[in-house]
């Protein structure tokens, strides 16, 4: 598709990838439309942790690390620029990220990443037992070490949901949200729009950013499909006193993310169960133990809220964005565990690719499994 301001965009999917991608297409000047079948930002987008943790993820791909990276050096300006327009603040913290050592297996892991990081010029220092008590003093007393790594941190990612939804409407897109089902609509060479129960929506290009429903959306020839699977995620909730754990924490089996509301998010279990999104004993006990065993301080919390969400995963661990065999469809999923560190750079690069500025990163295509295809048309 050719630069041209104001073409018709009609996006699926009103998770942070969606209204990101809106938000950035919307400030280039195209007229932008998000359909969701559900509520805006209420899938995984409401129900992560909004940890902004590239190297603590310990991604194996280098290309996508870089990404990651490249988004996170993104987020300052990104929301500082959502709350200037919607006027909602995602309360963004990079103040380091601790993955607190146990045993010896753990240490030397997490020695070898720190100095393997440390070579690459990213700011990450082993801290000793002292230093971890220091600044975490809720840690454990079996703790051995634990790896800081400063520039990472996290961003409330309900707030960000509502900061991204009042930006886009600022910026004139329009959202139908609990649309139901959406599908979309193409001839033999190129898509044509999207249709929902209201009608048709006729579409330049159409962008799929349904999260983890993207394999499912109607109207795509088989050749465009993305083999994208719901991965299920449990967390919970605990009502903390202030300043009980500062920052992110990692301990063997959880993660740990305070809010500035006070609550200390607990997560997350990775199961494979479809569609499933019920909160089960099992999972609660297991995030639990794993909390309770590196942080005992915290047996007395009351749990506030428990809930599950369904991360949209690929076959590689790597997402789908880019172009895909049908003309002007392209899709914008399968980002796993960093959905929400990616918005910002995904929707840069979906822009980018839909204005013929970039031809997107080849590990990322929708078409990788399909080299014997030709190219995608735009």
């Amino acid at each position: 598709m050719n630069r041209e301001s104001g073409a018709a965009v009609a996006i699926v999917g009103a998770g942070l990838i969606g209204l990101s991608i809106a938000y950035e297409l919307a400030g280039r000047g195209a007229s932008v439309r998000v359909v969701d079948a559900r509520e805006p930002a209420r899938a995984a987008s409401w129900a992560g942790a909004g940890m902004l943790a590239p190297y603590t993820e310990s991604i194996a791909s280098h290309e996508f690390e870089a990404f990651c990276a490249e988004s996170l050096a993104l987020y300052p300006r990104f929301v500082n620029a959502l709350r200037e327009q919607g006027g909602v603040d995602a309360r963004l913290h990079l103040d380091g990220i601790i993955e607190a050592a146990y045993d010896d297996g753990d240490e030397a892991r997490l020695r070898a990443r720190v100095a393997d990081l440390a070579v690459r010029g990213v700011a990450a220092r082993w801290i000793t037992r002292d230093e971890a008590h220091a600044f975490e003093p809720a840690l454990g007393a079996s703790v051995r070490g634990a790896a800081l790594t400063e520039t990472e941190g996290h961003v409330d990612n309900r707030r960000l949901g509502r900061a991204l939804r009042a930006a886009c409407e600022r910026r004139g897109v329009r959202i139908d949200e609990n649309a139901g089902d959406v599908s979309i609509e193409a001839d033999a060479r190129r898509v044509l729009g999207v249709r929902g129960p209201d009608g048709f929506i006729p579409a330049d290009a159409v962008v799929n950013a349904a999260g983890a429903w993207a394999a499912d959306l109607g109207g795509v020839p088989e050749n465009a499909r993305v083999p994208v699977v719901p991965v299920k995620g449990q967390m919970l909730a605990l009502a903390m006193p202030r300043g009980l754990v500062r920052r992110v924490v990692w301990v063997p089996g959880a993660y740990l993310v305070p809010r500035d509301d006070g609550r200390l998010l607990v997560g997350a279990t990775v199961e494979s169960a479809g569609f499933d999104v019920r909160v089960t004993a099992r999972g609660v006990r297991t995030l639990l133990d794993a909390a309770l065993a590196a942080l005992p301080a915290l047996a007395d919390l009351t749990v506030a809220e428990t809930w599950a969400g369904l991360r949209p995963g690929s076959p590689d661990g790597l997402p789908f964005i880019g172009a895909t065999a049908l003309g002007g469809y392209f899709v914008a999923s399968g980002h796993y565990r960093n959905g929400i560190l990616l918005a910002p750079a995904t929707a840069v690069l979906v822009a980018d690719v839909i204005e013929d500025r970039s031809s997107g990163i080849d590990a990322f295509s929708p078409r990788r499994d399909d080299g014997a295809r030709t190219p995608a048309a735009k």
